[in-house]
């Protein structure tokens, strides 16, 4: 691993910021006591809920943690494809007995005054996902000793986040469950993402960044796969997703390994940006209509997504996961972190036997 990365975690392995809930202060503290790199998600969360979160996780654990920010969104001009979606999507607020929300709740995620506390009260790392800070931001954070951590899907973005003075790529490979980190949302390019190892070798030979590999991966072999890429990483989510400490609901975590959800894709229906879940029946009937527009469309179906979860409901549920998700193992989230260590030991053991066959 990279210097900046080893003297903050014992292993390569760092646990995925999952907004929504699964990454509670319960699951990060596992994660940094068992000597892997937690992140707390502030995204939907307002500046307080935040630091409310930060409070509880110090009082649990004294394991260096991050924290992972969205990046303020720009205006959505079509509003007209918004209320049409809005149409569309009315029988689902007759079925789940809710209203539909205002698409018009906000985009900048409360990104002003979740960095004001930040600095004020800085933590060990802040990663950033749906864009690149300006360097005024990322050069504060490096005079209050934090690390930071852009989000990037092409090495194009990677440039852009070594040229505005990021510390640490997260480089997300199409496999990657939940919301694709593109800086720019272009439907142009929906279903053009690079896999994982081949983007982690292209941004290797782009910039001269430390580099967390995420998309994917749930075993310690493939930790070995991306750190032979050039990564010094590796970045699990849906893996630490149905570990007993996840926030993420029952239902959620049920279905990683459900025979009934068999497969993901890629959907704007949730949110109106492209995200990895498990194929259901929203997703079948919205998705090939739902307008590239977010965050107004997350909005839109918020109450609908916890109307259905209320009841039990999964197919009108957002399962975020990656394309690994069969290979979930209910594992307490220490545990997870000692197994993925062991796997990641026995493929390089395996690999210095092969070589010296």
């Amino acid at each position: 691993m990279s210097s900046v990365l080893t003297d903050i975690c014992r292993y390569p392995i760092v646990q995925a910021p999952m907004a929504g809930g699964a990454s509670c202060p319960q699951l990060v503290a596992a994660v940094g006591d068992a000597g892997g790199l937690g992140f707390l998600a502030a995204g939907y969360k307002t500046a307080d809920g935040m630091y409310q979160e930060v409070k509880q996780l110090r009082g649990l654990s004294g394991a260096p943690f991050g924290i992972n920010l969205f990046m303020p969104q720009p205006h959505h001009d079509d509003r007209a494809a918004v209320d049409v979606y809005r149409e569309q999507l009315a029988g689902e607020s007759t079925w789940y007995e809710t209203p539909l929300g205002d698409p018009e709740a906000g985009r900048d995620d409360g990104y002003e005054a979740k960095l004001a506390i930040l600095l004020d009260d800085p933590v060990p790392v802040v990663s950033f996902t749906f864009g690149c800070p300006t360097p005024t931001v990322l050069d504060a954070f490096t005079r209050v000793g934090t690390l930071t951590v852009v989000t990037v899907t092409t090495p194009e973005e990677a440039q852009t986040a070594q040229w505005s003075g990021a510390d640490v790529v997260c480089v997300q490979g199409v496999e990657a469950g939940g919301h694709q980190g593109t800086h720019r949302d272009d439907p142009a390019t929906d279903g053009a993402g690079i896999g994982l190892l081949s983007l982690v070798t292209q941004v290797r030979d782009s910039v001269r960044l430390p580099v967390i590999a995420t998309g994917g991966l749930m075993r310690g072999a493939q930790i070995a796969a991306v750190l032979a890429a050039g990564a010094d990483a590796a970045q699990f989510g849906t893996a630490f997703l149905v570990c007993p400490e996840s926030g993420a609901h029952a239902l959620h975590k049920r279905a990683m390994t459900n025979p009934l959800f068999t497969r993901t894709e890629l959907t704007r229906a949730f949110t109106g940006r492209p995200a990895r879940g498990l194929v259901n029946r929203f997703m079948r009937e919205h998705g090939p209509y739902a307008p590239p527009a977010y965050p107004e469309v997350h909005h839109l179906t918020s109450g609908l997504r916890k109307a259905a979860a209320k009841v039990g409901d999964p197919q009108g549920m957002a399962l975020w996961a990656g394309q690994g998700h069969r290979m979930a193992r209910e594992l307490p989230a220490g545990q997870l972190v000692e197994v993925l260590a062991d796997e990641l030991d026995a493929a390089r053991a395996s690999l210095t036997q092969g070589n010296a066959s």
